[in-house]
């Protein structure tokens, strides 16, 4: 590992697109395009408004997995959690739930497809779904790399417009690329402010706390406990898959831990997080970006690559392959207090991952607090499936092995949703999606309880 440097030298070599700053080996060389891609956005956010002033529809529903969706999710949220301006709905669906996608508005929306490869399941069977019943193609839009199946598929089809994005970026990294700023002219940003805010980023401070990040998770503080407030907590989102899915390898890695309360710890590592107006999230996501880079030197991992997240997506594959679905053995809501108790180990943190409709954000957060405060104020996480697979499910498999993975489902499908051209409906591609994810952390040693309920609130 190279020796360390101080923060001002990092922020240097970052910026020089020193590779040497990681193993060798790293894929850096095609992934540090968000370093300069503000820059030109905000050349382009003239065309980003006119783009958006020209849509008529006053809902946009955007249709993504990872970062292609948490970036638009979260400036959609912070938007409209404080206030500051009327403007379109924006509806993220990243989630191949049926009685989620069921309750998509597509009838009255414009339609935003967002996929970096152009092959990857979840955004590919919900654009086709979502053409039977939005059958007007100048209502969509799709972003994706030059020369993706999905850009030539979209040209075929005659879409309104085709955002073609600089192919040098990671998924976790796009937010002030075209994946997450085409959304953000849609919702009603200043995409020129975003960029300026982000542009006017303190590198060497982030720098520094990326490097004392990945210091503490060398000494045992792993759990990046990011303070966020209230009115902002949707930040979490994006930040969390941003750290899981960059430090998360070789038996290494930070453990992002989101919360809008104080929480302390000896494995703790805090990180406060404020904001006062929607467009400073341009500089929260460009230092964020630094520091996560910084701190995948101070592990000595690749920060830009996901080893493990493919294991899931195969499994998926394989389960879906040789339908019908297996018998999976789930227990009941009344066992996991006695089970916790049984599995955990001092520097362990606990995973809730709910494959259920979206909407029950309070009670999935309600359940992470239970845990976390009957359990010695552990280190509690929480998330949508099918969502974490493609963020933080990489921390899970190639992290440290301190997680206990409490999986929820669903005990019967919530909603009977065809998937045009496939033998199998979202139901079946969800529970699918649970059991190849299941059978992927069990591979890898992980301790895994799956839990079938309905009601997140049965669970101590």
């Amino acid at each position: 590992m190279p020796e360390a440097s101080d923060p001002k030298q990092l922020a240097a070599r970052l910026s020089d697109r020193d590779g040497s700053l990681w193993p060798a080996g790293n894929v850096s060389a095609n992934r540090l395009g968000w370093l300069e891609v503000p820059r030109e956005m905000e050349r382009e956010s003239r065309r980003l408004r006119s783009f958006a002033e020209a849509v008529d529809e006053d809902t946009v529903v955007v249709l993504g997995m990872g970062g292609s969706s948490l970036g638009p999710a979260v400036l959609a949220a912070v938007r409209d959690a404080l206030g500051e301006w009327s403007g379109r709905r924006i509806v993220v669906c990243d989630t191949t739930d049926p009685a989620t996608v069921a309750g998509l508005p597509l009838e009255d929306a414009f339609v935003l497809v967002s996929s970096k490869s152009g092959t990857t399941l979840e955004p590919n069977v919900l654009f086709d779904y979502a053409r039977t019943r939005q059958r007007d193609m100048r209502r969509y839009a799709v972003v994706t790399d030059p020369g993706t199946p999905l850009q030539q598929m979209a040209e075929e089809l005659g879409v309104r417009q085709v955002f073609a994005n600089r192919p040098d970026i990671g998924g976790r990294y796009s937010v002030l690329s075209y994946f997450g700023l085409v959304p953000a002219a849609l919702a009603g940003y200043d995409v020129a402010e975003l960029c300026g805010r982000a542009l006017d980023a303190d590198r060497v401070a982030a720098a520094e706390l990326g490097a004392e990040m990945g210091r503490s998770a060398l000494e045992g503080r792993d759990k990046v406990t990011i303070r966020v407030e209230e009115r902002a907590a949707a930040f979490g989102l994006w930040v969390e898959q941003l750290i899981a899915e960059s430090t998360g390898k070789e038996g290494r890695g930070c453990v992002p831990v989101p919360t809008t309360e104080d929480e302390a710890g000896e494995d703790r590592f805090p990180v406060a997080v404020g904001l006062s107006q929607a467009h400073e999230l341009g500089e929260l996501f460009l230092r964020f970006e630094v520091a996560i880079a910084i701190a995948g030197h101070e592990l000595d991992i690749d920060p830009f690559d996901e080893p493990n997240v493919a294991e899931s997506k195969a499994n998926t594959n394989s389960v879906l392959s040789s339908l019908p679905l297996p018998e999976t053995a789930a227990e009941q809501p009344a066992a996991v207090s006695a089970w916790l108790e049984e599995q955990l180990r001092p520097g362990d943190y606990v995973s809730v991952q709910a494959y259920l409709p979206y909407g029950r954000d309070a009670s999935l957060e309600g359940l992470r607090r239970r845990i976390r405060d009957g359990h010695g104020g552990i280190a509690t996480t929480a998330g949508y499936g099918p969502r974490f697979l493609h963020s933080t499910g990489q921390l899970h498999k190639g992290g440290p092995d301190t997680v206990v993975a409490l999986q929820v489902v669903s005990p019967g499908a919530t909603a009977e949703v065809p998937i045009p051209g496939k033998d199998y409906d979202f139901g079946t591609l969800i529970a699918a999606q649970a059991i190849g994810d299941r059978q992927s952390l069990l591979a890898h040693g992980r301790r895994v309880l799956r839990v079938a309920t309905a009601d997140l609130d049965e669970i101590a």
